[in-house]
């Protein structure tokens, strides 16, 4: 009798069916998982630093000295230059303009008040000419004008009586005394000056006077009223004002107008500080350009020096006219560029080569290594034109040797670009920068020798310098600055190489990766591990190394890397040179170690090789690759032997007890997780198989090796690798013309016998 299902129960059934979630589902849900957003952080801090670092919200400076505009290169903002001719020049006129200091000393001008005075007593003690003293008569004789006699002595007596006269008012020579005061007051104030000094620089018409003893205080003098000459005048005037009688006036004049002292000393250290801070308070006189009108660099010349500053000045000017509207619109362009290159590149590794998504610290070193190539170049590209290749260079070089080329390419593109909008470079620099990083990829396929690097650098300034050339042809550009950039270049292109050779052990191992120069220095017979293995297990040693080149061949048939696993296949063994004896290739003829072993503790021992080899290669510090292929090139097979007997056994003892568990006879992994690790699990199994083949003719080793791929191959033990059925095809065709060599029919001479 059939049971219907219920309507109720297919309802609960079509309720309960759900669908795949759709591509955006899809992505919101990635979006939630911590680990995608602690990536997503470390994207876009890595795209603020490069923002922050390269000024991002302002186009960056384009020119370079000795480029050739194709067209006059116009102001396109109003800006001043400073004019350092003009402003030394108002500054000069300045200080020439400043007014200069100087020390007045009273102390001569009253001294010669006294003498005068003294004088005077003299002649006033005598009654007459004859009685006086000559020569201090002499002294107050008024200069005679042109043609005018000498006076007579009748004259001159008389004219000593008037002057004896003018003083015979009770008071007179006190009130002389005030007199001379009050009109050398102001010369003894403002001082005396012959003449201005020859070192006297400043104003020529006003100086400073600062008296002695009153160093706080001081006052503007015109220099007509302390010159001695034009002071004479006007001492006469005030001494004809003053006095009671012309004939005195002219007298006391006549004795003063010689003996008038120099009372006025230029302050050297004080004039030049009135100077400097007349020179400092002078402004920077600037030079107006106007926008559109004033050309700041010639169509078909080379930029010099001032036309660059111009254009430097120019562009610094259109900066502070920026809006902050204009500043907002290019960052959000430019962070809207770091997000579709994340995108892409993003999409390429999750495709492609999701190790790097994966594994974080993949993932920082990569965007370190973008961000530090990035801020190299701008940082670079201020010094020197041009130079900013190299940092490019090098990332494409690092994640070319790293990764892969396909990767290196792509990811060399993107920091091109962002360069590029950093910089502020054209549509044909840019072409010249990505041509030359992939010509440097595409030709580091390889690094088998030291001068390899020097050979990609060399190929990058080949590809550079034609680049440059072809490029600037189609811009219009003329010939020689075209010639003399693209060697500019080459020559830039050619450092990076030799940059590369020294970096290259750093590469290696921070990123943890063999390039085929490691792998030959690693493979070196001389190694101390397998100098080790020849001297305890020379027949395990035997096999690695033919192992080594069946295995080399079979991986060059399907692309993978043969250099790395046949020095893979050196050391894929040397576990066994703990218990050599246990092997079967190290035994010679007598008792088998492993007749006194039940299967299971002879499947243990056997099995425990490749954790010894792990832990040797890890004590000899042994690259990680190399550590794999010990740890997978068993992967997670079955010790058939041993497990054949055992089950034998257990037959034997309970024919009712069933088959045993596979599990405590099989390697523990892992499996092979490269194509290269599943090469050397089919090369050593087969090689080993072929051992014991009684007449290895081609078609029994053809048969052999099909065999053990398929078993291999239906074990699953192929399944993480990524070998395809027709790469294992491959493989096999490969290990059974190599076999089939080593194999081959040997003649067999006459006076040879059977051994």
């Amino acid at each position: 009798m059939s049971i219907v299902p219920s309507k109720r129960a297919r309802q609960q059934r079509v309720a309960n069916l759900e669908l795949p979630p759709g591509l955006w589902k899809t992505l919101w849900g990635n979006l939630q998982r911590g680990a995608v957003v602690l990536r997503l952080a470390l994207c876009a801090a890595a795209a603020l630093f490069l923002w922050l670092f390269t000024r991002a919200w302002d186009p960056p400076f384009n020119h370079r000295l000795g480029e050739i505009p194709r067209r006059n290169l116009v102001a396109r903002f109003d800006f001043e230059v400073p004019d350092p001719a003009a402003t030394t020049k108002a500054r000069d006129e300045a200080r020439a303009l400043a007014i200069a200091e100087y020390d007045q000393n009273p102390e001569p001008l009253v001294q010669l008040r006294a003498q005068l005075v003294s004088d005077i007593n003299k002649l006033l003690g005598a009654k007459t000419l004859d009685e006086a003293d000559q020569a201090v008569w002499a002294k107050f004789q008024p200069t005679l004008a042109d043609g005018t006699p000498d006076p007579t002595p009748q004259q001159q007596a008389e004219q000593f009586a008037r002057f004896r006269e003018s003083f015979n008012a009770e008071g007179a020579l006190s009130a002389l005394e005030e007199s001379l005061a009050e009109v050398m007051k102001d010369f003894e104030r403002h001082g005396l000056l012959a003449d201005l000094p020859p070192e006297h620089d400043a104003n020529s018409e006003k100086i400073f006077v600062r008296s002695k003893g009153a160093e706080s205080f001081g006052a503007l003098a015109a220099v007509s009223d302390v010159r001695i000459k034009q002071a004479s005048a006007q001492l006469q005037r005030a001494l004809n004002e003053k006095l009671p009688s012309l004939e005195v006036a002219s007298r006391v004049y006549a004795w003063l107008e010689p003996r008038l002292p120099t009372t006025l000393t230029l302050n050297k250290q004080a004039t030049l500080a009135a100077q400097e801070k007349a020179a400092a308070e002078q402004p920077e006189i600037t030079k107006p350009y106007a926008a559109g009108k004033d050309v700041l660099a010639e169509a078909g010349k080379p930029i010099d020096e001032d036309s660059l500053k111009l254009l430097r000045l120019e562009h610094e000017a259109a900066i502070a006219n920026r809006t902050a509207g204009q500043r907002i619109e290019r960052s959000v362009a430019y962070l809207g560029m770091f997000v579709a290159l994340y995108t892409l590149s993003g999409f390429y590794l999750f495709m492609r080569d999701r190790r790097v998504v994966d594994e974080l610290l993949r993932m920082v070193a990569l965007l370190v290594l973008f961000v530090l190539a990035v801020a190299v170049a701008k940082v670079v590209s201020q010094y020197a034109w041009g130079a900013d290749v190299i940092p490019l260079l090098l990332f494409g070089m690092i994640v070319a040797i790293a990764y892969q080329q396909e990767l290196a390419l792509l990811l060399s593109a993107c920091v091109a670009l962002v360069i590029v909008v950093a910089i502020g470079h054209g549509l044909t620099q840019a072409l010249a920068l990505v041509a030359t990083t992939a010509g440097a990829v595409l030709v580091l396929k390889q690094v088998r020798t030291r001068s390899r690097l020097l050979f990609v650098g060399f190929t990058a300034a080949a590809v550079g310098f034609l680049t440059t050339l072809g490029v600037g042809v189609l811009d219009e550009r003329s010939w020689a600055p075209l010639v003399s950039d693209g060697f500019i270049i080459a020559l830039w292109s050619i450092i990076a190489g030799s940059l590369m050779t020294v970096m290259l052990p750093t590469v290696e191992k921070m990123f943890g990766v063999e390039t085929d120069l490691s792998l030959i220095e690693l493979g070196d017979p001389a190694h101390p591990l397998l100098q080790e293995l020849i001297r305890r297990a020379p027949g395990t040693y035997n096999h690695s190394i033919t192992v080594a080149s069946i295995a080399e061949a079979a991986a060059e048939a399907i692309g993978a890397r043969g250099l790395l696993v046949r020095v893979g296949a050196y050391f894929h063994d040397i576990g066994k040179m703990l218990k050599p004896q246990y092997f079967v290739e190290n035994q010679t003829k007598g008792a088998n170690r492993h007749d006194s072993l039940v299967p299971a503790m002879s499947t243990l021992v056997i099995i425990a090789h490749v954790k010894d080899g792990a832990d040797l290669a890890r004590q000899n510090r042994l690259p990680e690759s190399i550590i794999d292929f010990i740890q997978q090139h068993h992967g997670t097979t079955l010790v058939e032997y041993f497990y054949r007997q055992a089950n034998l056994k257990k037959v034997q003892e309970d024919p009712e007890g069933g088959a045993l568990d596979e599990s405590a006879f099989r390697y523990p992994g892992p499996k092979p997780q490269t194509r290269e690790a599943g090469v050397l699990m089919l090369a050593d199994a087969v090689e080993s198989a072929s051992r014991v083949l009684k007449e290895p003719t081609p078609s029994r080793i053809e048969s052999l090796v099909h065999e053990i791929c398929m078993k291999r191959l239906l074990d699953g033990q192929f399944d993480e690798c990524g070998l395809t059925l027709e790469e294992v095809r491959k493989i096999g065709e490969s290990l059974v013309k190599s076999l089939t060599a080593v194999y081959h029919g040997r003649v067999k001479y006459p006076d040879q016998e059977s051994a």
